[in-house]
């Protein structure tokens, strides 16, 4: 009699050759090792039961949360992996560089045109490859070799900025040249970040990946505290040509840093198929994961919604708070501070709440931008600035942790991709935020994307069981 009329029936107890012939490794009941094949047929019942129970499918394969470590004193865990360690200067040196350059680039456009309009011009060409090319990046990183692609894109960020230098030094930059070289940028970014991401869980343990992502999101706080500090107080005593030509130094410090990596290679796929068709079925498996939806839902909602403010911030320092640019430099401090603050407390708190830290970051965000919309006074929003950081980095850290220890390998750069292109889209939240602004003014453009991040925020925690349970 085979299994399943024998579990049916629960009358069949100790029929030796038929219980040897069923109990092949891929039966379900002998997953956890061999029975007593004189078990009574209750206990067959509960087995055939608890089987029915389980889902049809297994869920995709991730990494388990087993072995997470908390406390002060794991804060900076996962920089004890030498590759991880390399990984991260490397991402210091490029991210001090852009960060230099956004605030060289931006004095440098205005200075060559007295435009505003060419200044967004420029600004908006290093999103939009973004946009548009972020998916074929993503497709690329689970293609190629990871560390090849983040090696090309810092090389090719440090040479752009020794050209753009040496066309200062002869006199001979023009703002559309800086336009190029943001396009261009832009695109080397769109290829090199997912990789970038996607290759952490290649260079740390499983339990240290948020710690990781973490430590990776206070990196970059301290290159948005000091970096444009440096920038500005080089380009003010000696010139933009000298800022460009340390930034390209950093650029090359970048490459050197990350050229002895050794990732634990990436499991093998049987083919290769067409890229368009590697597009397609990474969206697929996005479309099939309701976990990892919701997570980049609510990446992408956050940052359209939370994002127009650090664009609009000149609006309520000249026209709310009366003050100058020395005033706003110390708000985007104190918020850098803030966001450093937050990615060492998540880097400390390991595998507690994640899920739920990650919804309430959201909510500190959407807090913190109302209350800013309904205090127009100078000296609130020095504190508030403290809880935006907070939640901010925060949200961010959580968000992208969580996305890659829920898809498998094989897809990480694929749907790491669709998260970056988050970054893409913040011009969708600007433009409406600064309509209303000219029209309302900023304190009612701040305040209604404030209002949807809140109801965003608490839909999410209201519906998504899942994700709150997440430790």
């Amino acid at each position: 009699m085979n299994d399943s009329s024998r579990a049916s029936t629960g009358t069949e107890s100790g029929d030796d050759d038929s219980s040897a012939a069923d109990n092949s490794p891929t039966d379900p009941r002998n997953a956890s090792g061999s029975r007593n094949l004189g078990d009574a047929s209750a206990t067959e019942h509960r087995a055939t039961v608890d089987d029915t129970e389980k889902p049809a499918m297994a869920a995709p394969s991730k990494p388990s949360t087993g072995g997470i470590r908390s406390g002060w004193r794991h804060t900076f865990s996962s920089l004890k992996h030498r590759d991880f360690f390399l990984l991260w200067l490397g991402m210091l040196a490029m991210m001090g560089g852009m960060q230099m350059q956004m605030l060289a680039r931006g004095y440098l456009v205005y200075d060559l045109t007295d435009s505003a309009s060419l200044l967004g011009v420029v600004n908006a060409a290093s999103s939009l490859p973004m946009l548009t090319l972020a998916l074929f990046g993503g497709a690329a990183a689970d293609r190629v070799e990871r560390k090849r692609l983040i090696q090309i894109g810092q090389g090719v960020a440090g040479m752009l900025a020794v050209v753009v230098a040496f066309a200062i030094y002869k006199d001979a930059i023009e703002w559309w040249h800086l336009t190029l070289a943001a396009l261009v940028q832009g695109t080397a970014f769109a290829f090199m970040m997912p990789a970038r991401q996607a290759i952490i869980p290649q260079l740390v343990d499983k339990g240290e990946l948020t710690n990781a992502m973490a430590i990776n999101a206070a990196g970059m706080s301290v290159t948005t505290l000091l970096a444009p500090a440096i920038a500005g107080g080089l380009y003010a005593l000696v010139g933009p040509a000298p800022v460009y030509f340390v930034i390209g130094g950093m650029g090359v410090l970048s490459v050197v840093a990350t050229s002895t990596i050794k990732p634990h290679p990436a499991r093998a796929t049987a083919r290769k198929p067409a890229m368009m068709r590697d597009i397609k079925e990474g969206l697929s498996y996005v479309r099939g994961n309701r976990l990892v939806l919701v997570l980049l839902f609510l990446g992408l909602a956050t940052s359209v919604l939370a994002m127009p403010f650090r664009f609009l911030m000149p609006v309520f320092i000249v026209d709310i708070y009366h003050l100058g640019p020395d005033s706003m430099g110390l708000l985007v401090a104190i918020m850098g501070g803030g966001s450093l603050v937050g990615s060492l407390l998540i880097a400390s708190t390991g595998a507690w709440k994640r899920g739920l830290l990650l919804i309430l970051g959201s909510l500190a965000s959407g807090i913190a931008l109302l209350l800013i919309a309904l205090i127009p006074l100078y000296s609130a929003a020095a504190v508030i600035m403290i809880l935006l950081g907070l939640g901010d980095s925060s949200r961010r850290t959580l968000n992208q942790s969580l996305i890659m220890e829920e898809v498998d390998d094989a897809y990480r750069g694929r749907v790491m991709s669709i998260f970056m292109m988050n970054f893409g889209l913040t011009p969708f939240g600007v433009l409406p935020a600064g309509i209303v602004s000219d029209w309302l003014g900023g304190q009612w453009a701040i305040g209604m994307l404030a209002v949807l991040l809140l109801v965003v925020s608490v839909v999410v925690w209201a519906t998504q069981k899942r994700l709150r349970e997440i430790d």
